[in-house]
């Protein structure tokens, strides 16, 4: 029997206290006098998760000003001190993993294990973060001319904006963070005001390992606050992670006042099943893509090629598993796939989804519908799986939840090309052992990130990510790819006092 949102579970939010939200200004924990924020669980949205009060604009300034007096001390501090502070704050995350992931789950809708493992991923982003503090700060160039050396020493770049999303509530924000703080920037941060609560928990174990006052503020607040963040005179750069509308316009502020930006914005990503795949394989990949975490990651598989001669015996599979989702409470072990974050994210999905049925060439395999027992009331979308015999808003707009939009192709050309007909260009997964499809895919299918014979979502903290398309713009994240954002370049011609020889 499926556990619906009404199902006892163990350390269900039920038995939850609200916890009370802080703002972290120039090294003060602050309750704010803004409007109230009341951060409801989307399972149950009449029980409240947590509450407090939204930073206002003189919050803002104070704690650029405190980033801004702090960011001389923090650049010249030992990159390997700093590490250490982000080794500390790794060890914090790690021993609250059960309590913080519990909390992310309630928060947020992911289910306990998803919850757990995020916790645990941003732990091991700051130590990634940690140990680049005593990798190579520059480089040396041969020079043409005799006694002489070019050096390529890279600087922080001062005061960073973090602007992050609902969907990976600690994660997300480590993985820009970390890297900030490794390389000697200060930052104001200003996640989404859907997940605060898990927020307030990253600045405490940041807090606890030792940061000093100044060199990370966190501001709770809308996107009106983001927006005034984002053009603040005493920014020196913006990091982004959100919706392609937002992220259009943050990209366009920002070159009106020739400011360095990093945007990853959104995803259409397609998965393509050719006719030699393992489909066993296939279907338990596509299916964690399409449907883990409710659909709500930018990597989420939303598209799927089958070719031909192996579609009805793949989509008869997948559809089968899919409807067998055991949906429902997140803090519920047996439950596979919580809610989406909230009733507004629910409402508009299902309008998309409700447009698509009501449209002809449209076939809905499974889901589709709106719960009609005690999942009404929470903010639960069906696993749904709709097969395309062409064109539809559902193939060319993300939705950002769990709903899947397949179409067939007769061959690998074709499947390839429909991979890549998208504004779009995030990730993509294509299943095949044909290394020639293989090598066409690589080639044709314009992404930042490729899989194969894996799902579209998953990202390694040591490996560039990003997009391309409308997927994002400015320097990949993670890895050392992040250097390329978090820091600049001076090139030092070094000789002698005598001048290079001739």
């Amino acid at each position: 029997m499926r556990p619906t949102a009404g199902s006892s579970a163990r350390g269900a939010g039920a038995a939850r206290r609200a916890q009370a939200l802080r703002h972290l200004v120039a090294g003060q924990w602050r309750t704010g006098d803004g409007d109230e924020l009341v951060d409801l669980n989307p399972a149950r949205p009449g029980e409240t998760v947590a509450v407090g009060r939204l930073a206002k604009d003189h919050d803002l300034d104070r704690a650029v000003a405190a980033a801004r007096d702090a960011y001389p001390r923090w650049a010249a501090t030992p990159p390997q001190a700093r590490g250490r502070i982000l080794d500390r704050a790794a060890d914090v995350i790690d021993a609250h993993a059960d309590q913080w992931g519990e909390e992310l789950s309630w928060e947020e809708g992911k289910t306990r294990a998803e919850g757990i493992g995020e916790v645990r991923r941003a732990a091991e982003i700051f130590r990634y973060y940690a140990g680049e503090a005593s990798r190579p700060v520059g480089e040396v160039f041969a020079s043409p001319r005799p006694g002489e050396q070019i050096h390529v020493v890279h600087r922080p770049i001062g005061t960073v904006a973090v602007v992050t999303p609902f969907n990976f509530p600690i994660a997300i924000p480590a993985w820009k963070i970390a890297p900030a703080l490794s390389y000697g920037n200060t930052v104001v941060w200003k996640p989404a005001s859907l997940v605060p609560l898990l927020a307030v928990r990253l600045a405490e174990a940041l807090v606890e390992a030792g940061i000093p006052d100044g060199v990370l503020s966190l501001l709770i607040g809308g996107g009106s606050l983001g927006a005034r963040l984002v053009e603040h005179p005493g920014v020196d750069a913006v990091t982004f992670t959100g919706s392609t509308s937002v992220g259009r316009g943050l990209i366009a502020a920002c070159g009106r006042l020739a400011r360095p930006v990093q945007t990853e914005m959104g995803g259409k990503n397609a998965a393509v099943v050719l006719a030699d795949a393992d489909l066993d394989l296939a279907v338990q990949e596509v299916l964690a893509g399409a449907f883990r975490a409710a659909g709500q990651k930018c990597t989420a598989t939303s598209r799927l090629i089958v070719q031909e001669p192996v579609a009805d015996e793949f989509l008869a599979q997948l559809t089968e598993r899919a409807a067998a989702l055991r949906v429902g409470d997140p803090l519920d072990d047996a439950t596979e796939m919580g809610p989406v974050v909230s009733l507004q994210a629910r409402d508009e999905i299902q309008h998309a989804v409700d447009g698509a049925a009501a449209r002809s060439g449209t076939e809905f395999l499974t889901g589709g519908r709106h719960y009609d027992d005690d999942r009404m009331s929470g903010a639960f979308v069906q696993p749904t799986v709709v097969e395309l015999a062409g064109e539809d808003p559902l193939w060319r707009e993300e939705l950002f939840g769990p709903v899947l939009a397949v179409r067939r192709a007769k061959d690998t050309q074709e499947a390839l090309a429909l991979a890549d007909d998208s504004d779009f260009g995030l990730s993509a997964a294509v299943f095949t052992d044909d290394l020639r499809a293989v090598t066409a895919a690589m080639e044709q299918v314009d992404v930042g990130v490729l899989h194969i014979n894996s799902e579209t979502a998953g990202a390694d903290p040591h490996v560039p990510f990003g997009g391309v398309k409308q997927s994002a713009y400015g320097p990949k994240e993670q890895g050392r790819a992040a250097r390329e954002f978090f820091t600049r370049t001076t090139t030092v011609y070094l000789c002698s006092s005598g001048g290079p020889t001739l």
